[in-house]
């Protein structure tokens, strides 16, 4: 009696997994191969492609990095000090959650745009009018701008988990704060760092909105592959951009998950 219960509730849910998930990608990973296989290599035997895909991970893995950098020093900090106002800065810092990533492109062009403060500023001053919007400085921020809220949310709540009697111990047997640092904060917070990583680097390679936006001068892949279907229709290579695309993150989230377990088992030993 339970297998057929157990069957009608599982049958929606295979069907929609079917339909909007596995004959989608059936059929993306097979549309090149119908116009020709030389196709999938496209992003690595021609020069446009291959510079905005080089575009796309050089931005995402900077990014990630600086966001990282920035997301732990200021969540530990959040998360370890009591001052006033503290909640109410906490709450700013992760206001940006709530942006998509168009309006977070409006915001850079409203500072670095053409109309925008900078250069009404540098016009002021006779020195032109300076814009960084459009370009990699422009996309780079924005990218920061919405990354870096989840950072600092993921690592001051992992701060709240971190095991004081641990560092407690390092400084009682004689251990700098660079000793504390790496033996004691970085296994700790490994999980979160390989998780917080993925994310962000998922979110920066995939962002379209934001670079819909801003990428007029640093094209990255998600606008390529876009305008080839929209533009020219041009659907078996946008598929095969695609394909390259997801591989590429595929590849480097288990990276990180990799790296996520090895620093566990490393502060287990």
């Amino acid at each position: 009696m339970t297998r057929p219960i157990l069957f009608w509730c599982l049958l929606p849910a295979g069907i929609f997994f079917l339909a909007f998930w596995l004959l989608p990608v059936t059929r993306l990973l097979v549309l090149p191969a119908g116009q020709d296989w030389t196709l999938y290599f496209a992003a690595l035997t021609q020069w446009r492609y291959f510079e905005s895909l080089i575009n796309t991970l050089f931005l995402s893995v900077t990014v990630t990095l600086l966001t990282l950098i920035l997301g732990a020093t200021v969540g530990l900090y959040m998360a370890r000090n009591r001052f006033w106002g503290r909640r109410l800065l906490l709450a700013i810092l992760t206001l940006p959650l709530s942006f998509p990533g168009v309006i977070v492109g409006f915001f850079i062009i409203l500072l670095g745009g053409r109309q925008g403060l900078i250069a009404d500023i540098t016009e002021a001053l006779g020195l032109g009018t300076v814009t960084f919007a459009y370009g990699f400085l422009g996309l780079f921020l924005a990218y920061l701008y919405f990354s870096l809220p989840r950072a600092i949310a993921a690592y001051a709540a992992a701060a709240q988990t971190m095991d004081p009697e641990l560092e407690q111990a390092a400084r009682t047997l004689g251990a700098n704060r660079w000793h504390i640092i790496r033996d004691v904060w970085v296994p700790q917070l490994g999980p979160t760092t390989a998780a917080c990583a993925a994310i962000v680097f998922a979110t920066a390679v995939g962002a379209f909105g934001t670079a819909f936006t801003l990428s007029s001068k640093f094209e990255v892949l998600p606008i390529t592959i876009y305008s080839e279907f929209t533009n020219f229709a041009n659907f078996a290579l946008a598929a095969s951009l695609s394909i390259t695309l997801g591989l590429c993150t595929w590849f480097v989230l288990f990276l990180t998950r990799r790296r996520g377990s090895i620093s566990v088992v490393g502060g287990l030993r």
